[in-house]
């Protein structure tokens, strides 16, 4: 894999707006974390590759089933596809879904012993593994840092002007320049929430947003408080 060309040291104006934004998120958000259900590496693999086209909730509801039939990869890996499929269902796309598990089990089985590797170049290379999933299990349940880059993420940082990236590598790249490495986990959680609760991809409530007077994009959405006091939800997407 080539090397990530030097990017331009950030103008120092822009890190410090970045980071008042994220520690006034960090106050309206005390309690941000991973919104997905987990005991451990390998679960936090698992239901990472279920939430793709579905919420969390779902994903959640579907978890104490899943993994009681089958607790770890050497299990999933000799699953019955009927009854996988059956188990995830509620997800959407259970078909595909349960191609992947297979394929992700097998692997971790074949290459890992059944451990998941806490790389991000080991992660990448498994089946259904791509960048933005490796970066949520190294954060989440190993403690390294990571950016997740998702559609809320990718949003908020453009509209945020913290890069103007739609490449979800790059703007990683780009936004993990402007914090230190130790908030990166903390930061992805912060602009997920906000944009889950608050900054909709449509018709975000500008006018009820904790960081309005630092966003670029402040106006995007209703900014009468009444108004946007009625697009705010209270967690995330059901």
């Amino acid at each position: 894999m080539p090397a990530t060309p030097a990017l331009p040291r950030p103008a120092t104006s822009l890190v410090r707006r970045a980071r008042k934004i994220d520690r006034v998120l960090a106050e309206t958000y005390p309690d941000a974390r991973c919104e997905l259900d987990f005991d451990n590496p390998f679960e936090l693999l698992v239901v990472t590759v279920l939430s793709a086209q579905t919420t969390d909730k779902r994903v959640n509801a579907v978890r104490p089933t899943l993994f009681a039939a089958y607790p770890d990869a050497h299990a999933m890996a000799a699953a019955e596809r009927e009854k996988l499929e059956q188990i995830i269902q509620p997800t959407g796309f259970f078909r595909a879904k349960t191609e992947s598990l297979l394929k992700l089990s097998q692997a971790l089985v074949e290459r890992y012993d059944g451990e998941v590797p806490a790389r991000l170049e080991d992660l990448v290379t498994l089946p259904g593994v791509g960048r933005k999933t490796a970066n949520v299990v190294l954060g989440n349940a190993f403690g390294i840092p990571g950016i997740t880059v998702d559609t809320h993420f990718g949003r908020l940082a453009r509209r945020f002007g913290f890069t103007e990236e739609t490449d979800p590598v790059k703007a990683e790249h780009e936004v993990g320049m402007l914090f230190p490495r130790k908030d990166w986990v903390l930061l992805s959680h912060h602009l997920i929430w906000h944009g889950r609760r608050v900054c909709h991809a449509r018709n975000p409530a500008c006018g009820a947003c904790p960081v309005a007077r630092w966003c670029p994009a402040y106006g995007e959405g209703p900014t009468d408080p009444v108004k946007a006091a009625k697009l705010v939800r209270t967690e995330g997407r059901a």
